[in-house]
């Protein structure tokens, strides 16, 4: 099944657009392989993507983050061998590869080492978005902060 057709869902609801024109991009785009990554998460609000690229240089690469778009680049560069190749097997083919990113995520740190782009992405939610508890009874309306795993308690 190459397309999805999110036509009765769009008709439906409001305000999603943008996830579904996530979902048809993503299975649009599906095809490319290259270069090959991995995202992993690291803890509740941090993430790693992890990209493989061997035979580029910090030089030859390029990282753009925008709002809620992350955007990997990296220019082939002109070989220069002293010999002629029998066998080329290694890519060295310009590559451009974007992530979607959710509300509040940045990039944190950017490493390239043995080959491995390793882009580290940290979410930080507004104190003003953050769930918080209000004191009932009290003649004063008091906010009193309240961490997620209470929250989670007490909706069970």
């Amino acid at each position: 099944m190459n397309r999805f057709d999110l036509t009765p869902y769009r008709r439906s609801t409001v305000g999603f657009d943008r996830l579904f024109d996530l979902l048809e991009n993503n299975a649009r785009n599906s095809g490319d392989n290259y270069p090959p990554f991995n995202i992993e998460r690291r803890d509740e609000d941090a993430y790693r993507i992890t990209i493989a690229v061997a035979g580029f240089t910090a030089a030859d690469l390029d990282i753009t983050a925008q709002q809620n778009l992350l955007t990997v680049q990296g220019r082939k560069r002109d070989e220069v061998n002293d010999g002629e190749m029998l066998h080329v097997g290694i890519a060295n083919r310009g590559f451009e590869r974007r992530f979607e990113l959710a509300d509040y995520v940045r990039v944190e740190n950017a490493d390239l080492k043995d080959g491995l782009l390793v882009i580290d992405l940290l979410r930080e939610v507004p104190d003003a978005m953050k769930p918080k508890k209000i004191s009932i009874g009290d003649s004063e309306l008091k906010v009193v902060e309240g961490d997620k795993k209470d929250d989670a308690a007490n909706a069970a």
